[in-house]
């Protein structure tokens, strides 16, 4: 299992410099099982959206993953505080949220095709 990071998305979710304690925070919300799925339209074949929570020390976190099923690969597409529009509802039926998630399906996608892609492993043994 690996988690997937969009150049663009890391740009506009955590200005463009992921830091270890970010990494810490996105390994320790990778686990599948504590993860609930979210209703999504318009998500690619084979694949549904994961809402997570974690801490860190600039606060509480809603992590939002889109996971390919087959590969078990999470692609981050949201890391935000509780206290931001899309972090405190991370909800389709929040209107903003519907509108940034295709947003941020389109700008992975195209981040896909053209190679700006990084990934971080995630080791279940040592999470």
């Amino acid at each position: 299992m690996q988690i997937v990071l969009s150049r663009r998305i890391c740009k506009r979710e955590f200005g463009g410099k992921i830091t270890a304690e970010d990494v810490a925070v996105l390994r320790r919300t990778a686990i599948l099982t504590l993860a609930t799925s979210l209703s999504g339209s318009g998500l690619p074949t084979g694949t549904r959206l994961l809402k997570t929570y974690g801490t860190s020390k600039m606060g509480p976190k809603r992590v939002i993953y889109l996971l390919a099923v087959a590969e078990s690969d999470l692609f981050l597409l949201f890391y935000r505080g509780k206290n931001d529009p899309i972090g405190s509802n991370a909800s389709p039926a929040n209107p903003k949220f519907r509108a940034e998630l295709q947003k941020y399906l389109t700008l992975l996608e195209e981040d896909i095709l053209a190679g700006e892609v990084e990934t971080i492993d995630f080791d279940r043994k040592n999470g």
